[in-house]
């Protein structure tokens, strides 16, 4: 069962995509420029405690390490 609703919403996204050719950058630029213009005022949230936590980047300089014993290679 299609939802009358989410069809029209997917109906102008496409139509805005298209009306930038689907270049992202001017869609945003577009979309904050009608925040704006709107009047509304723009909330941000600071995130939930016990929400996912956040992963430190791991360096590509980092070395890898082992719990087995090295082992010489035969000769």
């Amino acid at each position: 069962m299609k939802d009358p609703i989410v069809e029209e919403v997917r109906k102008h996204r496409t139509e805005h995509t298209q009306k930038f050719g689907g270049d992202l950058a001017a869609i945003c630029a577009d979309l904050r420029t009608i925040q704006t213009v709107s009047g509304h005022e723009v909330v941000r949230l600071s995130p939930k405690r016990g929400g996912r936590a956040e992963v430190p980047k791991r360096s590509a300089k980092r070395k890898l390490t082992s719990n087995l014993p090295s082992v010489e290679p035969a000769t």
